[in-house]
């Protein structure tokens, strides 16, 4: 599954310049806008999928631990908080590559 998904994200990175309608005059200025939103979507992407992962690993210990131990409920927020704010630093890198 790993590997299949991987294939189709390497196929479109590949396959995206040869779908891309390119003017003679203007084809570097197009070329570089594809790119830019392409790595912004990658890095939106990527983050968020990476932050999913990481919730739901540090959600299912936090069950466990509050199972056991009902007091370790205030200690466990935190760490999912931080899991979390990996989609934030995604989307603040996206909006750089917007900007810049």
């Amino acid at each position: 599954m790993k590997r299949g998904v991987l294939l189709l994200i390497l196929a479109a990175v590949f396959a995206l310049p040869l779908f891309c309608q390119e003017a003679e005059a203007s084809a570097p200025a197009q070329n570089q806008a594809v790119w830019k939103y392409f790595a912004a979507a990658l890095a939106v992407g990527i983050s968020c999928i990476a932050g999913g992962i990481a919730v739901g690993q540090i959600g299912s210990a936090a069950m466990g631990a509050m199972s056991e131990n009902p007091e370790l409920s205030g200690k466990a927020l935190p760490y999912a908080g931080l899991a979390e704010g990996i989609c934030l630093w995604g989307f603040l890198v996206a909006l750089l590559i917007m900007i810049l």
